[in-house]
C-alpha cells in the first residue's frame, strides 16, 4: 500500500510540474476573460466591485455548497470561502487551468512568501487550517476527494465523506491542494486575493502587431453575444461581421467582404469628413436585435435626410448669415443616428445579413459646417444608456459661434439618451427633442435649467474616439482633436466642462472671429486633460496631428501593457502608452511607445520608406474584442495587439514558454501543440504508472 500511495504522489506532483505557471499576477477569470464590475455585491460570495461572478454563477455556488450539508460551522465557513474562490478576479491563476484542471483553487500552505506580489495579511497556512478544521467532517459531494479514489488507500466505491478517509495525512493532502505564493504564483488563503500596494509593473518595451485584415474600417465593435465575432463598418456605410481568429492561429478575419451584415450607402453620405460614423448594438441585441448608427446623410440627394438646423434662435445663430461651405448650404448635410433590427430569431443569434429598413430614427439634426462633427454612439456599460460624441460644427477660426459652451446648442457635447423608453408626442414638443428618444432623470441639466437635457458634458472640439475601462465602467475616456497646439484625452464626468474654445487642452485659446460671441475663463470651471500630446511631438509642421482615441489594454497577452490607456495619432507616426500612479488617482504619465509587426504575422506588413515602424497608414480608430485583445483600425488594415517576444520586445512579465510563436502556415497554436506533448507525455506515464501497480 505505501508503494501504491508513493506512486500515486509521484504521480501527482509529476503532473503539477507539467502545469506552464505563471510569470505575473494580472486579473483573469478561469475562462480566460477579464474580471467585470458588479453593480451590487454578490449575496452569497463576499465579492463586490471586480469579480469573475455574476449573480447567476453566485446562486449556482450557493446550490453547491448546500448540497455539501455541512454541519459543522466553522469547515462550513471554510468550505464557502473555498468554492467562492471562482469568483476572485485572479481566479485563472489560483485553478492553475490547462490539461487537468483543478477541482479547488491552489491553498496557502505556507506562510507568503517574502518576494510574493501577493499582500501577507498573517503568517498562515491555509491548507493546514482546512485539513485541522474539516477532517472529521461529513462533506457531501467534496470536491477534494474524487480524482484519486483507489489510489490512496480509499476503495474506489467508497461512500466516506471524510477527508481522512480519502488522505493518508495532512501532508498528503496539501501536497495536492496547497502551494505557496511566490513572485510568479498566488494562493488561495480563505478570504478575496490582494497584491501588495508598492507592486510595479514592468514598463513596456514595444507593442508588437500582427495583421488579421486587409479592409479599411473606421469601427469596431464586439459582438454583445460574447462571442469570437466583432462588427466592422467602413465610413462608406456598410457593416460586416467577421469572426476573429485566436491568437496564434495565422489565420485572419473570417467574413465574405461581398455580404455585408447591413449595407446602407444609399442613405450614407460619403466624403473625406463625412460618411458612417458610429455603429452600437444594444445590450440585449442577442434578444432583442436592435441596433444602431450614426451617419451623415445630404438632404438633397436623399429625402430620409430631414431635421432641423443646429444653427437656429435658440441658439443665437441665423444660418442665413452662415457661409456656403465646400458647396453646400448650411445643414444641407446632417447627423443622423438611426434603429435597425435583425428582426429573427436566427439573425439574431447567429445571421450574417439583415434588410437595411430603418425602424425608428433616433435622431437627426443639421451641420452649420462641414467638419467637426464626431458621430461616435456607444452604450454605457453599468446605464445602459447611448452616449452620443458630437464635435463643435467646424468653421473657420475655431469654433466661431461659440457652440462648445453654449449650453442650449448639441454641438460640442457629449450626450446622453434613453432609447429604451419612448418619448410620447406632447414630451417631444416640451422638450423640443430632435428625435424618438427620452432623458435619463440623472442626467445634469436638472441642476442647470440653461443646459440642453440630452447633454451630459460640454466643451468639446471634435472627440474622436471614446471607450469604457472594462474594469472601471467610471473611467470614460475621450480624445478629442486639438486646433493648432495641443491633442487631448479627458476622463468624461457628468456635467463637466472641458473647455474648448476658452482652452486648447490646459492652454488659454484665442479664436479668430467671434460671431457667437465669447466665454470668460472666469465663467467656468474647466476640467484638463488627464494626457496628451502637442502638434510638435510628432511632426513640427502645424496641422499635421490628430489624436485617436483608444482603451485601457485589459488583455494578458502583453502584461506588461496591461491596465496602461493605449492611444495614437491618426497619421500612424507614433502611439503613446499612459500609466495612472496611483491607481485611481486620475495622474496619468503618458510614454511614446515603439511598435512594429512580427515577422510571423498572418498578412505581412510592409514598412514606412526610411523607418522601422510598419506602414499603417492612418490610425482611424482602435478597437476592443470581447476577449479584451486590443485592435488598430488602419487605412491599411486590421491589426492586433500580439505577445511583445514575437516582436523581440522584452517583456519580464511575459511566459514565453507558455505560448509558442507559430507560422501563418502552420494552423495548430501552440497552446494545442503544448496540450498534445502533455497528452502524450501523460499518456506514457499512466502506462507507466499502471505497470508498476500490476507488479506489486
Amino acid at each position: 500500500m505505501g508503494a501504491i500511495t508513493a506512486i500515486s504522489f509521484l504521480f501527482l506532483n509529476f503532473l503539477l510540474l507539467l502545469l506552464p505557471g505563471p510569470s505575473s499576477s494580472h486579473p483573469l477569470c478561469i475562462d480566460s476573460r477579464a474580471p467585470f464590475t458588479l453593480n451590487t455585491s454578490l449575496s452569497f460570495c463576499p465579492y463586490n466591485g471586480s469579480s469573475c461572478c455574476n449573480t447567476t454563477h453566485d446562486l449556482q455556488l450557493q446550490k453547491q455548497f448546500q448540497a455539501m450539508n455541512i454541519s459543522d460551522a466553522a469547515c462550513a465557513s471554510l468550505l464557502k470561502s473555498i468554492l467562492c474562490a471562482r469568483c476572485d478576479p485572479y481566479s485563472a491563476e489560483l485553478f492553475t487551468v490547462s490539461s487537468v484542471p483543478r477541482p479547488v483553487a491552489v491553498l496557502c500552505n505556507s506562510s507568503v512568501s517574502a518576494n510574493s506580489s501577493q499582500s501577507s495579511r498573517a503568517e498562515i497556512d491555509f491548507c493546514s487550517n482546512v485539513w485541522d478544521t474539516c477532517q472529521n467532517v461529513n462533506i457531501l459531494n467534496s470536491p477534494f476527494s474524487p480524482s484519486l479514489k483507489g489510489q490512496t488507500g480509499l476503495p474506489a466505491n467508497s461512500s466516506s465523506n471524510k477527508l481522512t478517509a480519502a488522505w493518508q495525512s495532512k501532508a498528503d493532502f496539501c501536497d495536492a491542494f496547497g502551494g505557496a505564493s511566490t513572485d510568479g504564483s498566488l494562493c488561495y488563503d480563505g478570504e478575496p486575493v490582494t497584491l501588495n500596494n508598492t507592486e510595479t509593473s514592468s514598463s513596456p518595451r514595444g507593442l508588437c502587431l500582427e495583421k488579421i485584415g486587409n479592409g479599411s474600417y473606421l469601427s469596431m465593435v464586439a459582438h454583445p453575444d460574447g462571442s469570437n465575432r466583432a462588427f466592422f463598418s467602413s465610413q462608406q456605410g456598410k457593416i460586416w461581421l467577421a469572426t476573429i481568429p485566436e491568437q496564434g492561429s495565422g489565420k485572419t478575419l473570417d467574413f465574405d467582404e461581398s455580404t455585408p451584415f447591413i449595407d446602407l450607402t444609399d442613405e450614407v453620405y460619403f466624403n473625406t469628413e463625412f460618411g458612417m460614423m458610429g455603429m452600437a448594438f444594444h445590450p440585449n441585441f442577442a434578444q432583442n436585435g436592435r441596433f444602431f448608427a450614426s451617419f451623415n446623410c445630404d438632404k438633397v440627394k436623399w429625402p430620409g435626410c430631414t431635421g432641423r438646423c443646429s444653427c437656429n434662435s435658440e441658439v443665437n445663430c441665423d444660418p442665413s448669415k452662415l457661409a456656403p461651405g465646400n458647396g453646400a448650404q448650411p445643414c444641407q448635410y446632417q447627423t443622423v443616428i438611426a434603429e435597425y433590427t435583425a428582426n429573427d430569431t436566427a439573425t439574431k443569434s447567429l445571421g450574417t445579413t439583415v434588410k437595411p429598413l430603418e425602424v425608428r430614427r433616433i435622431f437627426t439634426m443639421g451641420l452649420p459646417f462641414t467638419s467637426h462633427h464626431g458621430g461616435q454612439i456607444l452604450f454605457g456599460p453599468s446605464d445602459g444608456y447611448l452616449y452620443f460624441m458630437m464635435g463643435d460644427g467646424g468653421g473657420a477660426g475655431g469654433d466661431p459661434h461659440n457652440f462648445s459652451q453654449n449650453k442650449k446648442s448639441l454641438l460640442g457635447k457629449i450626450m446622453r439618451l434613453d432609447v429604451d423608453n419612448m418619448p410620447s408626442a406632447a414630451e417631444i414638443i416640451k422638450l423640443n427633442l430632435w428625435g424618438n428618444y427620452s432623458i435619463p432623470k440623472d442626467n445634469p441639466f436638472s441642476e442647470d435649467s440653461d443646459l440642453r437635457p440630452e447633454i451630459w458634458a460640454l466643451g468639446l472640439r471634435n472627440p474622436w474616439r471614446c471607450s469604457f475601462d472594462s474594469e472601471r465602467p467610471s473611467y470614460f475616456m475621450c480624445a478629442d482633436v486639438g486646433e493648432d497646439t495641443y491633442e487631448e484625452v479627458d476622463i468624461i464626468t457628468r456635467g463637466g466642462n472641458y473647455g474648448w474654445r476658452v482652452y486648447e487642452g490646459s492652454n488659454p485659446f484665442t479664436p479668430q472671429q467671434s460671431p457667437g460671441g465669447n466665454t470668460s475663463s472666469e465663467s467656468i470651471s474647466p476640467i484638463f486633460p488627464v494626457m496628451g500630446y502637442y502638434h510638435s511631438d510628432v511632426n513640427k509642421k502645424e496641422g499635421s496631428a490628430s489624436i485617436t482615441g483608444g482603451y485601457f489594454f485589459r488583455s494578458q497577452i502583453d502584461p506588461c501593457m496591461y491596465g496602461r490607456y493605449l492611444y495614437g495619432d491618426l497619421y500612424a507616426g507614433a502611439m503613446w502608452a499612459a500609466t495612472e500612479t496611483p491607481e485611481n488617482s486620475g495622474n496619468f504619465t503618458s510614454t511614446k511607445i515603439p511598435f512594429s509587426c512580427g515577422r510571423d504575422s498572418p498578412i505581412q506588413c510592409t514598412s514606412v520608406p526610411g523607418s522601422a515602424l510598419p506602414s499603417l497608414g492612418y490610425i482611424f480608430s482602435f478597437g476592443e474584442d470581447n476577449g479584451k485583445d486590443n485592435f488598430i483600425l488602419a487605412s491599411s488594415g486590421v491589426y492586433r495587439v500580439v505577445r511583445p517576444s514575437r516582436c523581440n520586445y522584452t517583456c519580464s512579465k511575459e511566459n514565453a514558454t507558455a505560448v509558442g510563436s507559430p507560422s501563418p502556415t502552420s494552423p495548430p497554436s501552440s497552446a494545442s501543440q503544448l496540450h498534445g506533448s502533455f497528452s502524450r507525455i501523460l499518456a506514457l506515464f499512466s502506462s507507466l504508472l499502471l505497470l508498476l501497480l500490476g507488479a506489486i
